[in-house]
């Protein structure tokens, strides 16, 4: 069954019943809801008057349920990890450590060359011009030292936004949709790569003391084109207040298939894939990435 994810906006209790999340919104405590929580991957607290007892708070780690917590101004700010999701995380943490500078840079090659391909294949879907980024693809050398990756941004954004665009964290509409999109990418990488037994603080490009996640930066590049595609859509539909109806179209993209491989599969699983190859170039058992790709056809 495919993994769900939860959001909620209003006042409501979280408890543990027996196996299951229990579900009690003030304003109707009489009629508690429930659902089953190893069917759920990621749950989104966007309510200061929530609350969640501390035995559930345990269950959704034991089954590696990312909980996202939301700022005062909506935006996804912190998040509750598992600290033990795999029984190979020991030796998985310890490989992470002991990774050689050669290994961390070919990794990192893959993840530039896979996120300008999906840029590429996102501006073609559009009618747009890509085939500057193709080439900057096939140019990537190891650890990226070129700055392909850069390039290729100028580029892209020029090209998806017009000339007159910045993409900055603080910047104008649409930096706002993409940061909320990418914070819901960047947990839902975390969890796969507790998942797969990889610990997402040691990263291998992105090194930043303030970053929790480093390696969930890194792992998560080339899906953010996927975020693009649905804020370039909700550009052209004129959407510009990160209301409900475009929070939820957010969520849909977890449960949307993606082309990977010679087959459809479900977004949250494709990170699954990715993040478990991770864990095998760490051993040693494969030399490269393996990601989706943005669908042309969209």
């Amino acid at each position: 069954m495919p993994k769900q994810t939860l959001v909620f906006e209003s006042p409501v209790q979280l408890s543990l019943q027996n196996t299951l999340l229990k579900i009690t919104y003030k304003d109707n405590p009489e009629n508690p809801t429930y659902r089953v929580i190893e069917d759920i991957a990621i749950i989104l607290i966007d309510n200061h008057s929530a609350s969640l007892t501390t035995p559930l708070i345990g269950k959704l780690a034991e089954q590696n349920v990312a909980v996202v917590f939301c700022n005062e101004k909506h935006m996804p700010a912190s998040m509750l990890m598992n600290l033990d999701a795999n029984t190979m995380q020991e030796k998985y943490f310890r490989l992470q450590l002991e990774a050689s500078r050669p290994l961390k840079k070919q990794m990192w090659k893959n993840v530039v060359e896979a996120k300008i391909k999906n840029q590429a294949l996102h501006l073609k879907a559009l009618g747009k011009k890509h085939d500057r980024l193709l080439k900057y693809a096939t140019k990537v050398l190891s650890g990226d030292t070129s700055n392909r990756e850069g390039l290729a941004a100028q580029y892209y954004w020029k090209e998806l936004f017009g000339k007159e665009f910045i993409r900055d964290r603080f910047g104008e509409h649409p930096n706002d949709f993409l940061n909320y999109g990418y914070t819901l990418l960047r947990a839902a990488t975390a969890r796969a790569l507790m998942a797969s037994g990889l610990l997402p603080s040691l990263g291998i490009f992105h090194r930043n003391y303030y970053d929790a996640f480093p390696l969930a930066d890194d792992i998560m590049e080339p899906y953010r084109p996927f975020v693009d595609q649905i804020v370039y859509k909700l550009h052209c539909n004129k959407k510009k207040k990160l209301d409900k109806e475009v929070k939820k179209t957010f969520l849909e993209m977890f449960y949307s298939n993606v082309p990977f491989g010679e087959q459809m599969v479900q977004f949250g699983t494709s990170l699954s894939y990715t993040t478990a190859s991770v864990a095998k170039f760490f051993m040693g058992e494969a030399k490269n990435l393996v990601y989706p790709r943005v669908s042309c056809g969209s």
